[in-house]
């Protein structure tokens, strides 16, 4: 089945957030890459979000709805634009980003039931438990502001007395570079 695309551009996904019982998060290893990230995927056609959010942990984690708890959801969509370098121009409908419903899960099983092999192209090669707010610091740049906003909505579900102190917000090195040219 081919990627659903809106009017927009976007393509619908789904983000999954998985914690355990010290809410710490699932951080993957995307498969021969330096590059991690949390569970997502794009949603099928005949899919509603909860229904994607399942099929992907499966396919991602290898863990099944009664393994997890769904402990809430994002509000609205959440949307970020792909660099000019990763749109596909010859795609079409052209797809400029992604709109994601993120889904917060606690995790009710053992970790030796993660399952990163369980489909024939994994998603991940490798994961890890990693505090609140380190993935905002370690996904790719143009996915920190979705995550960052995913993580503020859902922080209140695990920290009703409020979310750990977050670290110093992370500046993209190209920024960095276009400041410091301005002021020569």
């Amino acid at each position: 089945m081919s990627d659903v695309i809106d009017a927009e551009g976007f393509r619908p996904n789904v983000g999954i957030i998985l914690v355990n019982d010290e809410n710490r998060l699932f951080w993957g290893r995307r498969v021969g890459q330096d590059a991690w990230q949390f569970p997502q995927g794009g949603i099928k056609a005949d899919e509603t979000p909860r229904e994607a959010m399942f099929r992907e942990l499966e396919e991602e984690v290898g863990l099944r709805p009664d393994q997890v708890e769904v402990l809430g959801e994002t509000s609205r969509w959440l949307r970020y634009r792909l660099p000019k370098r990763y749109i596909r121009r010859h795609s079409q409908p052209l797809c400029i980003g992604q709109k994601q419903r993120w889904f917060l899960l606690r995790v009710n099983c053992a970790e030796s039931d993660f399952c990163l092999d369980r489909f024939e192209k994994p998603e991940f090669d490798d994961w890890r438990w990693v505090d609140y707010w380190d993935p905002v610091r370690e996904v790719i740049y143009f996915k920190r502001r979705v995550y960052e906003r995913a993580l503020e909505e859902l922080a209140p579900l695990l920290f009703p007395e409020g979310p750990p102190k977050r670290p110093p917000r992370a500046s993209h090195p190209h920024r960095r570079r276009r400041l410091y040219s301005r002021r020569r």
